[in-house]
Protein backbone atom coordinates (compact mmCIF):
# COMPACT_ATOMS: atom_id res chain seq x y z
CA UNK A 1 0.00 0.00 0.00
CA UNK A 2 1.33 3.15 -1.40
CA UNK A 3 1.54 6.00 1.68
CA UNK A 4 -1.23 8.69 1.06
CA UNK A 5 1.75 11.41 0.38
CA UNK A 6 3.03 9.41 -2.91
CA UNK A 7 -0.75 8.83 -4.18
CA UNK A 8 -1.09 12.46 -3.79
CA UNK A 9 2.19 13.21 -5.95
CA UNK A 10 1.27 10.79 -8.52
CA UNK A 11 -2.41 11.92 -8.98
CA UNK A 12 -0.56 15.23 -9.31
CA UNK A 13 1.93 14.59 -11.76
CA UNK A 14 -0.46 12.09 -13.47
CA UNK A 15 -2.90 15.54 -13.76
CA UNK A 16 0.88 17.34 -15.32
CA UNK A 17 0.09 19.99 -12.33
CA UNK A 18 3.38 21.68 -10.51
CA UNK A 19 4.10 22.50 -7.06
CA UNK A 20 3.43 26.61 -8.22
CA UNK A 21 0.16 25.00 -10.23
CA UNK A 22 -0.93 23.80 -6.89
CA UNK A 23 -0.33 26.73 -4.99
CA UNK A 24 -1.76 29.16 -7.18
CA UNK A 25 -4.87 27.22 -7.48
CA UNK A 26 -5.31 27.34 -3.64
CA UNK A 27 -4.66 30.74 -3.50
CA UNK A 28 -7.93 31.06 -5.79
CA UNK A 29 -10.00 28.64 -3.58
CA UNK A 30 -8.43 30.55 -0.34
CA UNK A 31 -9.94 34.16 -2.25
CA UNK A 32 -13.14 32.34 -2.65
CA UNK A 33 -13.88 30.66 0.40
CA UNK A 34 -12.33 33.88 2.48
CA UNK A 35 -10.09 31.50 4.74
CA UNK A 36 -6.39 31.94 3.90
CA UNK A 37 -6.27 28.17 5.41
CA UNK A 38 -6.93 26.92 2.22
CA UNK A 39 -3.72 28.01 0.53
CA UNK A 40 -1.42 25.16 -0.29
CA UNK A 41 2.30 27.13 -0.03
CA UNK A 42 4.83 24.57 -1.90
CA UNK A 43 6.90 24.10 1.15
CA UNK A 44 4.13 22.94 3.19
CA UNK A 45 2.87 20.89 0.16
CA UNK A 46 6.16 19.00 -0.52
CA UNK A 47 6.17 18.55 3.28
CA UNK A 48 2.58 16.36 2.72
CA UNK A 49 4.05 14.37 -0.31
CA UNK A 50 7.25 13.30 0.41
CA UNK A 51 7.59 13.84 5.01
CA UNK A 52 4.24 12.59 5.81
CA UNK A 53 2.49 15.45 7.26
CA UNK A 54 -0.95 15.09 7.90
CA UNK A 55 -2.56 17.64 5.24
CA UNK A 56 -5.35 19.79 7.56
CA UNK A 57 -8.99 20.19 7.36
CA UNK A 58 -9.17 23.26 5.14
CA UNK A 59 -5.60 21.79 2.38
CA UNK A 60 -7.36 18.61 2.40
CA UNK A 61 -10.30 20.49 0.75
CA UNK A 62 -7.98 22.18 -1.75
CA UNK A 63 -6.18 19.06 -2.97
CA UNK A 64 -9.34 17.00 -3.39
CA UNK A 65 -10.59 20.26 -5.24
CA UNK A 66 -7.29 20.82 -7.31
CA UNK A 67 -6.51 16.75 -7.81
CA UNK A 68 -10.35 16.18 -8.94
CA UNK A 69 -10.09 13.36 -5.66
CA UNK A 70 -13.07 12.25 -3.31
CA UNK A 71 -11.85 14.15 0.27
CA UNK A 72 -13.30 10.74 1.79
CA UNK A 73 -11.22 8.83 -0.47
CA UNK A 74 -7.84 10.95 0.96
CA UNK A 75 -9.24 10.79 4.51
CA UNK A 76 -9.05 7.25 4.12
CA UNK A 77 -5.94 7.07 3.05
CA UNK A 78 -4.86 8.72 6.49
CA UNK A 79 -6.90 6.07 8.22
CA UNK A 80 -9.89 8.39 9.11
CA UNK A 81 -12.36 6.39 7.45
CA UNK A 82 -15.81 9.05 7.26
CA UNK A 83 -18.21 7.33 5.42
CA UNK A 84 -17.79 4.72 8.53
CA UNK A 85 -18.72 7.45 11.22
CA UNK A 86 -21.92 5.68 11.36
CA UNK A 87 -21.10 2.22 11.41
CA UNK A 88 -18.61 3.08 14.74
CA UNK A 89 -20.74 5.40 15.94
CA UNK A 90 -23.73 2.96 16.73
CA UNK A 91 -21.04 1.60 19.12
CA UNK A 92 -22.02 4.75 21.31
CA UNK A 93 -25.46 5.63 21.68
CA UNK A 94 -26.80 8.74 23.40
CA UNK A 95 -29.27 9.15 25.65
CA UNK A 96 -31.94 10.49 23.47
CA UNK A 97 -33.01 8.92 20.09
CA UNK A 98 -31.90 10.60 17.13
CA UNK A 99 -32.20 9.77 13.27
CA UNK A 100 -28.88 10.03 11.19
CA UNK A 101 -27.49 13.69 9.88
CA UNK A 102 -27.24 11.77 6.16
CA UNK A 103 -28.82 8.83 4.04
CA UNK A 104 -27.19 5.06 4.87
CA UNK A 105 -24.39 4.39 2.56
CA UNK A 106 -24.11 0.67 1.66
CA UNK A 107 -21.21 -1.20 2.71
CA UNK A 108 -19.89 -2.78 -0.11
CA UNK A 109 -18.89 -6.71 0.33
CA UNK A 110 -17.19 -9.11 -2.15
CA UNK A 111 -19.88 -11.76 -3.39
CA UNK A 112 -17.62 -14.52 -2.58
CA UNK A 113 -17.67 -13.15 1.25
CA UNK A 114 -21.45 -14.11 1.33
CA UNK A 115 -22.03 -16.83 3.45
CA UNK A 116 -23.92 -20.00 2.43
CA UNK A 117 -25.79 -22.60 3.23
CA UNK A 118 -27.05 -21.38 6.70
CA UNK A 119 -30.87 -22.66 6.23
CA UNK A 120 -30.53 -23.93 9.71
CA UNK A 121 -28.94 -22.75 13.24
CA UNK A 122 -25.45 -22.75 13.63
CA UNK A 123 -22.36 -21.60 15.34
CA UNK A 124 -19.74 -19.69 13.08
CA UNK A 125 -16.36 -19.90 13.56
CA UNK A 126 -15.43 -16.87 12.80
CA UNK A 127 -17.71 -13.55 11.88
CA UNK A 128 -18.94 -13.17 8.33
CA UNK A 129 -17.12 -11.07 6.03
CA UNK A 130 -17.97 -7.49 5.83
CA UNK A 131 -20.19 -7.69 9.03
CA UNK A 132 -20.85 -3.92 10.75
CA UNK A 133 -22.82 -2.94 13.80
CA UNK A 134 -25.46 -1.91 12.43
CA UNK A 135 -28.00 -2.90 9.14
CA UNK A 136 -26.35 -3.39 5.65
CA UNK A 137 -28.64 -2.92 2.40
CA UNK A 138 -27.48 -4.83 -0.78
CA UNK A 139 -28.71 -4.62 -4.02
CA UNK A 140 -30.90 -1.37 -3.00
CA UNK A 141 -30.90 2.11 -3.58
CA UNK A 142 -29.19 3.70 -0.31
CA UNK A 143 -31.18 6.97 -0.83
CA UNK A 144 -34.13 5.11 0.34
CA UNK A 145 -32.79 4.52 3.96
CA UNK A 146 -31.63 6.16 6.79
CA UNK A 147 -30.42 4.85 9.85
CA UNK A 148 -32.27 5.81 13.38
CA UNK A 149 -30.46 5.27 17.10
CA UNK A 150 -32.95 4.42 19.91
CA UNK A 151 -31.43 6.60 23.07
CA UNK A 152 -30.45 4.56 26.18
CA UNK A 153 -33.13 6.25 28.01
CA UNK A 154 -35.69 5.92 25.40
CA UNK A 155 -37.48 2.41 27.12
CA UNK A 156 -40.67 3.11 25.41
CA UNK A 157 -40.26 0.05 24.19
CA UNK A 158 -39.03 -2.64 26.32
CA UNK A 159 -38.46 -5.46 25.91
CA UNK A 160 -39.07 -6.00 21.91
CA UNK A 161 -36.35 -2.90 21.37
CA UNK A 162 -33.72 -1.91 23.84
CA UNK A 163 -32.44 1.00 24.55
CA UNK A 164 -28.59 1.48 22.23
CA UNK A 165 -30.33 -0.09 19.22
CA UNK A 166 -30.03 0.96 15.36
CA UNK A 167 -33.17 0.78 13.40
CA UNK A 168 -32.68 0.95 9.57
CA UNK A 169 -35.50 3.07 8.20
CA UNK A 170 -37.62 2.89 4.45
CA UNK A 171 -38.18 6.45 4.09
CA UNK A 172 -40.59 5.88 1.27
CA UNK A 173 -43.20 4.04 3.97
CA UNK A 174 -44.52 7.24 5.61
CA UNK A 175 -47.88 6.19 5.66
CA UNK A 176 -49.16 4.79 8.92
CA UNK A 177 -50.14 0.63 8.70
CA UNK A 178 -52.01 -0.61 11.76
CA UNK A 179 -54.30 -2.86 10.83
CA UNK A 180 -52.77 -6.08 9.45
CA UNK A 181 -51.03 -7.92 11.88
CA UNK A 182 -51.40 -10.47 14.10
CA UNK A 183 -48.83 -10.34 17.17
CA UNK A 184 -46.40 -8.00 18.28
CA UNK A 185 -43.83 -8.96 16.30
CA UNK A 186 -45.73 -8.24 12.77
CA UNK A 187 -46.90 -5.11 14.53
CA UNK A 188 -44.74 -2.29 12.33
CA UNK A 189 -42.96 0.43 13.92
CA UNK A 190 -42.26 3.50 12.49
CA UNK A 191 -39.92 6.33 12.97
CA UNK A 192 -41.46 9.78 14.02
CA UNK A 193 -40.10 13.26 14.12
CA UNK A 194 -41.24 15.33 17.10
CA UNK A 195 -41.27 18.79 18.23
CA UNK A 196 -38.39 18.43 20.34
CA UNK A 197 -36.87 15.47 19.55
CA UNK A 198 -37.83 11.80 17.99
CA UNK A 199 -39.68 8.81 19.07
CA UNK A 200 -39.69 4.98 17.33
CA UNK A 201 -42.23 2.25 18.18
CA UNK A 202 -45.97 1.63 17.62
CA UNK A 203 -48.20 4.19 16.28
CA UNK A 204 -51.92 4.45 15.02
CA UNK A 205 -53.67 7.12 12.99
CA UNK A 206 -56.75 8.87 14.45
CA UNK A 207 -57.55 11.44 12.44
CA UNK A 208 -55.10 14.86 12.76
CA UNK A 209 -53.52 13.00 15.99
CA UNK A 210 -50.83 10.73 15.97
CA UNK A 211 -50.92 8.81 19.00
CA UNK A 212 -47.41 6.48 20.06
CA UNK A 213 -48.61 3.11 21.77
CA UNK A 214 -45.62 2.01 23.73
CA UNK A 215 -45.14 -1.75 24.72
CA UNK A 216 -47.54 -2.79 27.50
CA UNK A 217 -44.17 -4.30 29.82
CA UNK A 218 -42.46 -0.76 29.22
CA UNK A 219 -44.45 0.85 31.40
CA UNK A 220 -44.45 4.32 29.61
CA UNK A 221 -47.79 5.72 29.07
CA UNK A 222 -48.87 6.45 25.35
CA UNK A 223 -48.58 9.90 23.64
CA UNK A 224 -50.28 11.80 21.03
CA UNK A 225 -49.49 14.82 19.05
CA UNK A 226 -51.31 16.93 15.72
CA UNK A 227 -49.95 16.47 12.30
CA UNK A 228 -48.46 17.46 10.79
CA UNK A 229 -47.93 20.13 13.47
CA UNK A 230 -46.27 18.49 16.06
CA UNK A 231 -45.19 15.49 14.48
CA UNK A 232 -44.33 14.00 10.84
CA UNK A 233 -43.68 10.23 10.13
CA UNK A 234 -39.79 9.91 8.82
CA UNK A 235 -40.29 5.90 7.90
CA UNK A 236 -41.21 2.73 8.64
CA UNK A 237 -38.76 0.52 10.33
CA UNK A 238 -37.61 -2.25 8.52
CA UNK A 239 -34.45 -3.40 10.48
CA UNK A 240 -33.02 -3.62 13.59
CA UNK A 241 -29.84 -4.50 15.14
CA UNK A 242 -29.60 -4.97 18.90
CA UNK A 243 -27.42 -5.55 21.77
CA UNK A 244 -28.06 -7.97 24.75
CA UNK A 245 -24.74 -6.74 26.45
CA UNK A 246 -24.42 -3.37 26.79
CA UNK A 247 -21.46 -2.42 24.98
CA UNK A 248 -21.61 1.01 25.39
CA UNK A 249 -19.79 0.60 28.37
CA UNK A 250 -17.14 -1.34 26.94
CA UNK A 251 -14.01 0.87 26.21
CA UNK A 252 -10.85 -0.66 24.11
CA UNK A 253 -7.59 -1.07 26.73
CA UNK A 254 -5.54 0.64 24.62
CA UNK A 255 -5.43 2.05 21.00
CA UNK A 256 -3.70 0.06 18.63
CA UNK A 257 -0.54 1.88 17.36
CA UNK A 258 -0.19 3.09 14.14
CA UNK A 259 0.65 2.14 10.60
CA UNK A 260 4.53 2.56 9.65
CA UNK A 261 3.59 5.28 6.78
CA UNK A 262 1.11 7.17 9.80
CA UNK A 263 2.34 10.35 10.96
CA UNK A 264 0.87 12.44 14.36
CA UNK A 265 1.83 15.33 12.87
CA UNK A 266 -1.53 17.49 11.48
CA UNK A 267 -0.83 20.67 9.57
Amino acid sequence: MFPPGLRLRQTREALGLTYRDVEKASYQIAVNRGRPDFILHISRLADIENRGVVPSLHKLYSLAAILHLDPFEIAGWYEAPFRQTSNDGACFPPPHTFLSSSPLQPVPTRATETPVGLESTELLQRPPAGIIPTPEIKNSASHKYRFGFVGLSDRRMMPLLRPGSTVLIDITLTRIEDAEWSNEYDRPMYFVEIRNGYRCGWFQKDKSRLIMQPHTLSRCAPEAWLTPDDAAVVGQVVGIVSYLDVPWMHRPSAIPEGHPNSSNKVL
